[in-house]
């Protein structure tokens, strides 16, 4: 497989969660990268390898950015930056749109001058909304039904059209739930505050908070709890190593679904926590929210297909054990600056 371990990437938004271990990936594998991060949600120890660099600023900053293709000829992005708490966006969804879309399209303008035409675009499964049909396919319509999904399906839209402008080619890589961390224990999710599922049913085995909120027990599923498609962080970080290969090697635009096509409901999610910790997940069940889905599982055939790439984890407990690690170990969960004891 071709590959593009002699060209520069910079990767945005790569002190995050998927983008640290996409980041640490892409290092392993000899390419030499460039992370541009805020830290607004980035943490800088997540950067482990110490040939990568790390550039506190923001994408939209276009003087800086364009210094950074300047000292280093990028031959590729990868872009995470983006905020992504669905409620947030319903409430201020002019932060969701400046950040989320606009910023990205001054860095598409930098990239432009600069004749840069890899794009990798961390999409998501929300900008489908509620599925018209299941396993979710890339022929399903996107029908956003919050901000923050319209967000990303503007950028698609956007990659697109640069695309037919410019040659642009692109892959948006539409995620569905990301779940894990590091099989090493270093580096993993730690959100202020902290919305998915994994970690929060871990912070009530530890008592972080007093108890797990189920949303909900009436779905139409086998249990009546939500089902959801989770994916190993790694596998999405392996993903996106994939796509650039592909884009680089003279690859058509893509636009695929990342997931396992497995789905798991929240009282399995539940049932493998206590499992893996051998502890009691204190529960209060509630009524179902506005706008939950009974499920959403991927058709994830077509990243097979295009990029040669499938999950190699698609046991919920692959997704736990390494999340309880992270947890239970010397990291608390968290990074330096936010451990109870650093």
């Amino acid at each position: 497989m071709t590959t593009i371990s002699n060209t520069p990437i910079l990767v945005t938004g790569g002190a995050g969660y998927i983008g640290s271990h996409t980041v640490r990936l892409l290092a392993s594998q000899g390419r030499k990268v460039v992370v541009l991060d805020n830290l607004v949600f980035g943490h800088d120890q997540a950067i482990v390898d110490p040939g990568v660099e790390l550039v506190v600023g923001d994408v939209g900053d276009q003087n800086l950015v364009r210094s950074l293709f300047a000292k280093h000829g990028f031959g590729a992005v990868v872009h995470f930056a983006a905020y992504a708490y669905v409620g947030e966006s319903v409430t201020d969804p002019l932060k969701y749109y400046q950040n989320n879309t606009a910023e990205p399209i001054k860095l598409l303008q930098v990239m432009q001058e600069f004749g840069c035409k890899v794009f990798v675009f961390s999409s998501t499964c929300a900008t489908y909304g509620v599925p018209d049909k299941l396993p979710i396919t890339e022929s399903n319509g996107q029908n956003p039904i919050n901000p923050y999904g319209r967000s990303k399906l503007m950028v698609e839209w956007i990659l697109k059209d640069c695309d037919h402008a410019w040659g642009l080619r692109s892959a948006c890589l539409r995620y569905f739930n990301a779940s894990g961390c590091s099989p090493d224990g270093k580096i993993g999710e730690d959100h202020n505050p902290e919305t998915h599922l994994i970690p929060r049913v871990m912070m009530a085995v530890t008592g972080e908070i007093d108890h797990l909120d189920v949303f909900g027990t009436d779905y139409a599923t086998p249990d009546g709890t939500c089902i959801r498609d989770y994916i190993h962080v790694e596998d999405l970080a392996d993903a996106h190593a994939r796509a650039l290969d592909h884009l680089v090697a003279g690859g058509e635009s893509v636009r695929c679904n990342l997931g396992t096509g497995v789905g798991v409901s929240v009282k399995e999610i539940i049932a493998a926590v206590e499992e893996v910790t051998g502890k009691p997940v204190p529960v209060k069940y509630a009524p179902r929210r506005e706008g939950d889905p009974d499920s959403l599982v991927a058709d994830p055939s077509l990243a097979r297909q295009l990029l040669g790439w499938e999950a190699s984890r698609k046991d919920v407990r692959d997704m736990v054990r390494p999340a309880w690690l992270w947890v239970s170990g010397p990291n608390q969960g968290r990074f330096p600056e936010n451990r109870v004891n650093p």
